[in-house]
């Protein structure tokens, strides 16, 4: 079944890659953007459109602007909500994050109670509305990270971004619940990677993995350990989110990893090209020096040499995900980045 699909933050490093496969699927997908007088930002995507069964329509709308997604979701059955901000260095966390996280979601989902149409609803949350800090883990007395949690150990002054997502989430689950029109399904990918459809990517995991490769952390990298999953894989759990039964929230994590880690595939792949970590840094050491890296005292104390565990089953039962292979995910990224000169 062809289905009228809203996207929004579809020109992003992960809503390209859904919108992508939404057309190739041969669905109608109504592309918001935020001035249509600059056809460069999506004119990539104009492009796999024309060669795509599926049809591209490009409408305007404001993600803090009230009633701006109404006309473009009167008319559609199905919504992905993928625009929020990522940005880890903001100078105002209420101005920067949290009131468009939580504004955009109010009217995106307030276009859905308005437009008689929509059906269901794919919200673009995060790891980071589940779990703030690995060392939650231990304060829990958890196992493993599940979708039953929410994060309740970051806040507007401690990790605003996972904070951000927090309350975005919430604000969805308290709207989708006041209403009986439409199903809400929440995606909660982990640190997002792997190649881009835009040389436009200002992706926080482009920044992490150029870092990686021009020698930020030669000397020792953070033992921080992080779930990672592939772009193209949090891509396709949408899609399947979109065209089939879903329910609740969906963990999307291929496997815990680290710096080191990340580093070892580079190497196999690359020998002594790039300058990278062989060892871990001391955890005094990024204490004091956390603030050249942009870490606070408070983000080391909670995370450094903490391990973290995710449970997908679900992605892999109710969305029948299998995971792109963790060394494939890097490698194409990196071959990528050498392609386009970044590094």
């Amino acid at each position: 079944m062809k289905h009228t699909i809203l996207v929004t933050g579809g020109t992003g490093y992960i809503g390209s890659w859904v919108t992508k496969g939404l057309l190739e699927n041969g669905h109608t997908v109504r592309l918001t953007v935020r001035d249509k007088s600059k056809p460069e930002k999506f004119a990539f995507l104009t492009e796999i459109a024309n060669d795509s069964p599926g049809t591209l329509e490009i409408w305007e709308a404001d993600l803090m602007k009230a009633g701006s997604f109404d006309a473009p979701a009167k008319g559609a059955d199905l919504i992905a909500h993928l625009a929020s901000p990522f940005i880890l260095n903001v100078k105002d966390p209420q101005r920067d994050l949290i009131d468009p996280a939580v504004k955009g979601t109010e009217n995106v989902l307030s276009a859905a109670n308005h437009s008689g149409t929509v059906k269901k609803v794919v919200l673009t949350s995060s790891v980071a509305a589940i779990h703030g800090d690995n060392v939650d883990m231990e304060n829990m007395g958890l196992e493993e990270f599940t979708e039953a949690q929410f994060n309740t150990s970051s806040s507007l002054n401690h990790q605003p971004y996972s904070y951000s997502k927090v309350m975005a989430e919430k604000r969805a689950w308290e709207i989708a619940n006041a209403q009986s029109d439409w199903q809400l399904v929440v995606m909660n990918p982990a640190f997002v990677m792997g190649p881009s459809l835009t040389t436009q990517s200002k992706s926080e995991s482009l920044k992490l993995v150029t870092d990686l490769l021009t020698g930020k952390f030669k000397s020792g990298a953070p033992e921080l350990y992080f779930g990672f999953v592939d772009v193209r894989d949090i891509a396709k759990a949408h899609i399947y989110g979109l065209e089939h039964t879903a329910e609740g929230r969906h963990i999307l994590s291929n496997q815990v990893a680290s710096f080191l880690d990340m580093s070892k595939v580079i190497s196999k792949k690359y020998g002594n090209t790039y300058k990278l970590p062989k060892s871990f840094a001391p955890k005094w050491l990024l204490s004091l020096i956390g603030g050249l890296f942009g870490v606070t005292r408070m983000f080391v104390k909670n995370n450094v040499g903490y391990h973290l565990k995710l449970n997908n089953n679900k992605s892999k039962t109710a969305l029948k995900m299998e995971y792109i292979p963790f060394e494939t995910t890097v490698i194409d990224m990196v071959e990528q980045m050498r392609a386009q000169k970044i590094i």
